[in-house]
């Protein structure tokens, strides 16, 4: 089980506002200390190899789902948050474009975390307000199945040059990505 897994934050009742926190939180956390061992390299990134990177963390979790065993230590719990993480480094990279070379700070790197992880939580906010919760009336496996949709929407956006004639951008497809990943988290962590 991953260090993200323990029992301080679970709390009594289903309290999403809370909960969509608390697992950010644990989220940012582990972004912190990857920052500390290899700073921002992945501003180098170009936004094809972010998606690629998404997708082979959530092809795995449908894998592990559909085979039932994994091979490799890390477990489902720890995809998902590299899913949350990686996310949000898609959408920096949306915003800034990639780079040459580092250059970010770490302390820099946060404040955008920080900024595109709280644009996730008002997104999640506003859309728990009009579906009245229904994610948590979804299985676990459709939260992977929309996520890889999604990676498949952007792919073709990417193939477009993000160009879209009615449909929503990468940027939201990414803010959904980040958010029905913090709820598979949420589900996961506190309903187990």
């Amino acid at each position: 089980m991953c260090e993200f897994c323990d029992n301080s934050i679970r709390t009594s009742g289903p309290d999403t506002n809370s909960q969509f926190r608390e697992i950010l939180e644990k989220c940012r956390a582990l972004f912190e200390k990857k920052l500390n061992d290899y700073g921002p390299s992945w501003r180098i990134f170009r936004p094809s190899s972010v998606t690629d990177q998404i997708f082979i963390k959530a092809n795995r979790i449908r894998s592990i789902e559909i085979k039932g065993k994994s091979l490799i230590d890390d477990d489902i719990l720890s995809e998902y948050i590299g899913i949350v993480n990686y996310g949000i480094i898609a959408l920096i990279q949306l915003e800034k474009g990639f780079s040459e070379s580092v250059d970010m700070t770490p302390k820099e790197a946060l404040r955008e975390y920080d900024a595109n992880s709280s644009e996730a939580l008002e997104l999640m906010l506003n859309k728990n307000h009009d579906y009245d919760e229904a994610w948590r009336g979804m299985r676990i496996s459709s939260y992977i199945d929309i996520i890889l949709v999604k990676l498949n929407r952007i792919k073709e956006i990417e193939k477009n040059n993000g160009q879209t004639t009615v449909s929503e951008g990468v940027g939201a497809n990414y803010l959904d990505i980040v958010n029905y990943a913090v709820f598979a988290l949420i589900k996961l962590v506190y309903e187990q």
